[in-house]
């Protein structure tokens, strides 16, 4: 896989520089709640910014249907990437469109270190089309406002989409910095680990996280299982988990999972308290609710378990404290009430507690240590993209990935 290194070694000045970047952050009436993706994009655009190359940035944001919609505009984001590049860039503007009259016009008005956003790559159909055909068209496009094409959209390397998969073919390609540090990173979980090795996952369905645990069952010494996941792995086992999430359907798998740990030696741990309402709390209003801790193995009807308790919390701390490598995805419980967090901070501080190589994997990981005040820099390496690196340790080929090889 050739890196920016080389890239840049070979000369980009003057040269538009087609960078797939992942810009999808969260928004909340046209203001962004948390740039942290952008902040991870921004080294490799400065780089080539710096080198004279003429950068054309696209990327994703949402999940719109193909058409134009402004609740979804990368407009917002193209603000905040000025901002974060500041003088390492000439000049940053923003395309109104994605391969259109518009993108040409922009791009074709590029001086040696400028930088373009282009709109939402998914307002145009044949971004995430099925139809090989129609994605081709599209990244024939994308194509012609380029000379060269740099991967650095970790978060979306797992999708077969035209700018992620079938750009590259189109183009001179090269991995970006924040690929080549994922990849890197996720390697060091995947290949020769440091022990014991302990993964925290946590979310709300256990169908999300299937095809890692099947995979972390060989690699893993113990896993611990929070957030809503945790009460179908609970409800497995033959306990009263009230209101509680559940995946009825998953509970075959889940005591299958339980069984070969045990024929593995494989540590499952499972809360021994959770706290619990009568009502998922309001995030909006994030007004004070009225949580009990009660027994993770008779949560009483009419209740629901919402966060791990204080004594799952020492737990887990204490199953994290000898581990030399640690990878978490997925928070403890509803950490977006101040009432629901204690156990997602408890995780986080004991990943920072630990001597351990962490990993956040992304997602609402990542998102809950921003919002709950922790110093990103210290923790090992968080990941800008939870599904794609669950994909990873799953042992899948990840088409983005592939379509960077040489």
């Amino acid at each position: 896989m050739k890196t920016i290194d080389a890239l840049i070694g070979d000369g980009v000045a003057g040269r538009r520089v087609f960078v797939r970047a992942d810009l999808n952050v969260p928004l909340a009436d046209g203001t962004i709640t948390d740039d942290g993706r952008i902040r991870a994009a921004v080294p490799t655009i400065a780089r080539l910014a710096e080198a004279g190359a003429r950068v054309v940035v696209a990327s994703h944001l949402g999940r719109p249907k193909g058409v134009p919609d402004p609740a979804f505009s990368l407009m917002p984001v193209s603000q905040r990437l000025g901002d974060l590049l500041g003088d390492r860039a000439k000049d940053v503007s923003f395309a109104g469109d994605t391969a259109g009259e518009g993108a040409r016009t922009t791009v074709a008005a590029l001086g040696d270190g400028e930088v373009v956003l282009l709109e939402n790559l998914r307002f145009h159909p044949g971004e995430t089309s099925k139809d090989d055909a129609e994605r081709g068209a599209f990244a024939d496009a994308l194509a012609g406002l380029a000379d060269l094409y740099v991967g650095d959209g970790f978060g979306a390397v797992h999708r077969k989409h035209a700018s992620v998969y079938d750009l590259p073919a189109r183009l001179p390609h090269a991995a970006g910095g924040l690929i080549a540090t994922e990849v890197g990173v996720l390697r060091k979980l995947t290949e020769n680990v440091s022990r014991p090795y302990a993964v925290v996952l946590g979310g709300a369905k256990v169908s999300d996280k299937l095809g890692v645990i099947d995979h972390l069952l060989e690699k893993a010494d113990r896993i611990l299982i929070g957030g809503g996941m945790a009460y179908t792995f609970l409800a497995a086992q033959g306990h009263e988990i009230g209101d509680s999430l559940v995946q009825q359907d998953q509970i075959p798998a889940v005591r299958d999972y339980l069984r070969r740990a045990e024929e593995r030696g494989v540590e499952f741990v499972l809360p021994v308290d959770v706290l619990t309402s009568g009502q998922f709390p309001d995030l909006s209003a994030g007004e004070p609710t009225d949580p009990a801790t009660v027994p993770a193995h008779a949560i009483p009807a009419g209740t629901m378990g919402l966060d791990i308790g204080p004594r799952t919390r020492q737990l887990y701390a204490a199953k994290l404290a000898d581990a030399a490598t640690v990878f978490w995805n997925g928070p403890m419980g509803v950490f977006e009430h101040p009432d629901y967090a204690e156990g997602t901070k408890a995780v986080a501080q004991a990943l920072l507690d630990s001597p351990a190589f962490t990993v956040v994997g992304g997602g609402d990981s990542a998102a809950a240590v921003r919002l709950l005040g922790f110093d990103e820099n210290a923790f090992g390496h968080i990941s800008t993209g939870g599904g794609a690196s669950l994909e990873y340790l799953e042992g899948k080929t990840l088409p983005g990935l592939a379509a960077l090889e040489d």
